[in-house]
């Protein structure tokens, strides 16, 4: 699966995308941001407030509760705001 990051998250993890092989018990966006946080000190970093952080699954967006079966790509960014 490809996960992207965009904005202080890509910063704070320093890349702007990767592919990865989840674990079996990873179903949901807050299953997927709980395991990420324990990739390493970046990810922790990035994901310190997750509330705060989207999620587009495919590039549609996705609450966290939302199931990542057969997706293909993963987005996390900060919150946007309009002007």
């Amino acid at each position: 699966m490809k996960l992207s990051y965009f904005a202080w998250v890509r910063e704070r993890i320093g890349k702007s995308e990767e592919e990865i092989e989840l674990p079996s018990h990873v179903a949901t966006i807050n299953d997927l941001l709980g395991w990420l946080k324990g990739r390493g000190e970046e990810y922790a970093h990035a994901f310190e407030h997750a509330e705060v952080v989207r999620a587009a699954i495919d590039r549609r967006h996705a609450r966290p509760e939302t199931s990542i079966a057969g997706a293909r790509e993963i987005a996390f960014f900060p919150p946007m705001t309009g002007g």
